[in-house]
């Protein structure tokens, strides 16, 4: 097997010996390029006071800090790469390094581009890359192989053929099993897609940091629609509700061969999405959730939104939105009705935020994904991988690794 490696995307001074040949002391003026600085202030998004309050300072001192009046010590750079997330060695770059986001950006607002992503989505997508690239070596050293289903169709292809090649592939020719409701059923799409060879992780964090949570309205999932290790990424923080059409979403991304970042809108009248992909995923989830075929038979005219929903959720396994949703889509009520319907449901996800509860050895594989999270233990304990680098590839502590292998699901 491939010795763990490390890899980072920007040449960056580790340290500070190429420019004083021994360690400075803690008060000595640090020579940082303010402009850096200054990108730096900006990129994090975060309010000068509350950066001043993380360095111990006032914002007035920060703010000459950026003009170049003055510079800050070593131990306050150090404490200003912590509080805006950079390495401490961007500090002192010649320029503020170019950022591009690794898999394409889908997102629309009005058929205009989103804004920004902001830094705790970007910190995250780095920490998956950086977990893919450990794991995609680890299948590959392991007899892994390419999935045959990863960009088998194009977007110029039947919805209801990859629709039904999507739910072949996860649930074989005997169909779904049985589940008890909408949640457990999206547990079992999960499992399903994990089984097939998916990697799918699902997180309201960035890593294991409670301080950092992930914002919905930058965005719902992505997918990374790599042949080896296909990866789909729902945000945890989103309600649950809505959570099953995302992963229906970004599973139809992986079987596009399309990897990009979405924010599915179910409450727009064409999801929030302008770009082709984006509105060929939206349709082939939908297929691959509520079947056209049969559904208007099951709907009654008769009946309220909500006895519908009621009824047809428990019928197909997915949230009332979903299902009211896909009386929109198929023409059995209008939009002034479903919008009623869908700021009604809106109400009742505030009212109970979606939260991942649970104990340690239960969000653990859930944040990483099951099949990563066994490798990445397996390789620790067995001592194929420093406790160390499992830990950080986990998010977690060294002697949480151990605890999880110990009282965790059992390792396969």
């Amino acid at each position: 097997m491939r010795k763990f490696r490390i890899s980072f995307r920007y040449q960056v001074p580790i340290c500070m010996n190429w420019l004083y040949p021994q360690a400075p002391h803690p008060m000595t003026d640090a020579m940082i390029n303010e402009k850096v600085l200054a990108w730096a202030v900006e990129r994090a998004e975060i309010p000068l006071d509350v950066v001043a309050r993380k360095v111990n300072v006032k914002p007035e001192r920060i703010a000459t800090w950026i003009e170049g009046e003055e510079r800050p010590t070593f131990r306050q750079a150090q404490s200003l790469s912590s509080a805006l997330h950079i390495p401490f060695g961007y500090l002192f770059l010649k320029e503020p390094p170019e950022e591009k986001l690794a898999i394409p950006d889908l997102r629309t607002v009005g058929g205009d581009p989103a804004r920004k992503l902001d830094l705790n989505f970007r910190d995250l997508l780095s920490d998956v890359l950086f977990k893919r690239d450990w794991f995609r070596d680890f299948i590959q050293d392991h007899a892994g192989h390419e999935l045959e289903f990863v960009g088998k169709y194009t977007v110029n292809d039947a919805v209801e053929t990859v629709a039904a090649d999507m739910r072949k592939s996860l649930y074989g020719e005997e169909g779904p099993p049985q589940s008890g409701n909408w949640e457990e059923h999206l547990r079992m799409l999960i499992d399903k897609a994990e089984a097939a060879g998916i990697w799918v992780m699902r997180n309201g964090i960035v890593g294991s940091n409670t301080h950092r949570p992930l914002s919905v309205s930058q965005f719902r999932g992505f997918a990374i629609s790599d042949k080896v290790v296909p990866l789909i990424f729902i945000n945890g923080k989103d309600a649950k509700a809505a959570q099953i059409f995302t992963f229906a979403h970004e599973l139809a991304h992986i079987w596009l061969g399309e990897s990009g970042v979405s924010n599915v809108e179910l409450g727009d009248a064409n999801y929030g999405a302008y770009q082709k992909v984006e509105r060929k995923c939206n349709k082939i989830a939908a297929e691959f959730l509520i079947p056209a075929a049969g559904f208007p038979a099951q709907w009654r005219a008769a009946d309220s939104l909500s006895d519908n929903a009621d009824r047809l959720s428990r019928i197909y396994k997915v949230s009332r939105i979903v299902i009211v949703r896909r009386a929109l889509d198929l023409g059995l009520i209008d939009q002034a009705s479903y919008s009623r319907f869908y700021a009604t449901e809106v109400a009742r996800w505030s009212d109970t935020p979606a939260s991942e509860g649970g104990s340690f050895h239960n969000n653990l594989p859930l944040r990483n994904g099951l099949r990563f999270t066994r490798a990445v233990v397996n390789q620790a304990v067995s001592g194929g991988l420093l406790l160390r680098h499992a830990a950080s590839l986990l998010n977690a502590q060294p002697t949480a690794i151990l605890s999880y292998h110990k009282n965790g699901r059992p390792a396969q």
